[in-house]
């Protein structure tokens, strides 16, 4: 589809974030059996199962989407189903929940825990390691797509670019590190049972209801000071990052294919601040300074295997600015970017 110039409505937004390009659709035309998306309801998960299901759609195939969360706002399975993709309310964790799914030959494993890690940390470590242990041993014989993030890596020099796939992990906090357990379970688990798997490090999907680019804009809006202290990021429009996933699945291996998923520029905050003011009529108003470190990724190996991503940055902002300036609804979520001691 041809993108437009501003994004009106959640229904417009809907629409481009779901319309599958057509090497998704190729992608999907050449994966046989069903495709279940476990921890569907955050986040990315809606527009990625809608991806899939129109996607499979145009292939020809009649094979299902199915998406399972806990679904505690019932709007989201409501939408999910009007989509085409069948629902399952289970709660993960729970004895049996895994053992109760279907059969299916493929799995995308978005379920996770970062927001209200600190202070709550067996949780965390619960369903960022435990679980994907549970899901790796139930699933041994699908392909398996699992969502990591960039916070497996430490804090880098900005003027190095962010770290490739084979740069040593090194997680600040928790949260990270429980995500990196939850990297080297789906490993063990890969390699004892053959289990074709790819680990997703994205940061930071864009949607234009949460994201590091609505944060800075809804700041710079409101006369709030913007903090600089992470004063780098990458950043990726969430129909990119969901199509590469979902693309993914053709590239599972063991032992796993590891991808960093994002922007291939690394971006200044305050210049980011200055473009979202010009375009919101406001000066920026900025705390603290950027440090000589921050948590980036090399997206290099993304743009080399699947291509660049279609939603440029200028597009992003221009997106972003114009739905803060139409007081487009929001999640409420802040990505919490500015963080430098992995707590969230």
């Amino acid at each position: 589809m041809s993108l437009p110039d501003k994004i009106e409505t959640e229904e417009q937004l809907e629409e481009v974030l779901t319309t599958p390009a057509p090497a998704v659709v190729e992608s999907l035309r050449s994966i046989e059996g069903d495709l279940i998306v476990l921890g569907v309801a955050g986040k990315m998960g809606p527009t990625l199962a809608r991806l899939a299901r129109r996607a499979l759609d145009q292939a020809g195939r009649q094979s299902q989407v199915i998406g399972v969360a806990r679904f505690s706002d019932p709007r989201v399975r409501d939408g999910l189903e009007a989509g085409g993709v069948r629902t399952i309310a289970a709660d993960l964790l729970d004895p049996g929940a895994l053992a109760a799914l279907p059969e299916v030959a493929n799995v995308v494993y978005l379920a996770a825990r970062k927001f209200g890690s600190t202070g709550d940390e067996p949780y965390t470590w619960a369903m960022n390691t435990y679980l994907p242990a549970l899901v790796a041993e139930r699933y041994r014989r699908a392909r398996v797509v699992a969502l990591s993030t960039g916070n497996v890596y430490p804090l880098v020099p900005v003027g190095r670019g962010g770290p490739d796939e084979d740069h040593a992990t090194g997680p600040v906090g928790e949260y990270a590190q429980s995500c990196l357990g939850r990297e080297r379970l789906f490993q063990y688990f890969s390699r004892r049972h053959g289990t074709p798997v790819a680990l997703i490090r994205l940061n930071y999907a864009i949607d234009l209801r949460y994201g590091v680019l609505m944060d800075i804009a809804t700041k710079v809006h409101s006369g709030r000071p913007v903090d600089l202290a992470m004063g780098h990021v990458n950043v990726i429009w969430q129909g990119d990052a969901n199509a590469a996933i979902l693309r993914s699945l053709t590239l599972c291996a063991s032992p796993p294919f590891i991808l960093n998923l994002t922007g291939p520029s690394t971006l200044s905050v305050r210049q980011l601040a200055h473009d979202f003011g010009r375009r919101l009529g406001k000066e920026p108003v900025f705390e603290g300074v950027e440090q000589a470190t921050a948590l980036l990724s090399d997206a290099s190996r993304y743009v080399r295997r699947l291509g660049p991503p279609a939603v440029s940055l200028e597009r992003m902002i221009d997106w972003v600015a114009h739905w803060v300036r139409i007081d487009g609804r929001t999640l409420n979520k802040p990505t919490h970017y500015e963080s430098r001691d992995g707590r969230f």
